[in-house]
């Protein structure tokens, strides 16, 4: 009796099918498959391997605020390779600078004196330092995109002699 029940608590392992007769025979048995896709975002500004670049604008003292925009003097002028894929949805891309700019002892470069152009803005545009996050719309889910930035420095005001650092967080986020 005790061997009956355990007969009745075990599951059925797998499907099959058994058939008998003449003539032409056929037997099937169906099997599942699973395939478990995690969601992730995966986002690279500037060179692989955990580098983080160096955007430098080195202007000459003839041309401080005077003369216009500055393109990028390191790297050969190089743009910043960009790389984003996801398979989360739309994502949205913002932009953090570090304090109010770009710092050399008490002086300050604002943030909005940096530009940034994108050689494929339709669908990975160098989103504003500061502003509100620029929203990318995903085909069936997933965002599969790859740009060049290119940084230019406004040079519209007359600013004092020094090295100004800082860093911009670019963020791509999701629901």
């Amino acid at each position: 009796m005790a061997a009956l029940g355990l007969i009745a608590m075990t599951p059925a392992l797998a499907e099959s099918d058994f058939v008998t007769g003449g003539g032409a025979l056929s037997a099937n048995a169906d099997l599942d498959f699973e395939v478990i896709i995690p969601r992730f975002i995966s986002f690279r500004v500037g060179s692989t391997g955990g580098t983080e670049d160096l955007v430098q604008f080195n202007v000459a003292a003839a041309d401080v605020g005077v003369s216009g925009p500055v393109s990028r003097s390191n790297a050969s002028g190089a743009p910043i390779n960009v790389a984003l894929r996801s398979n989360v949805g739309n994502v949205n891309l913002s932009a953090a600078g570090s304090g109010a700019g770009l710092v050399s002892g008490g002086n300050t470069i604002a943030w909005s004196q940096i530009n940034g152009t994108s050689d494929n803005a339709a669908n990975l545009p160098v989103p504003a330092i500061g502003a509100a996050a620029t929203p990318l719309t995903a085909t069936n889910g997933v965002i599969n995109e790859s740009a060049n930035w290119t940084f230019t420095y406004a040079n519209s005001a007359l600013v004092s002699a020094g090295t100004y650092t800082g860093t911009v967080t670019y963020t791509a986020s999701a629901p």
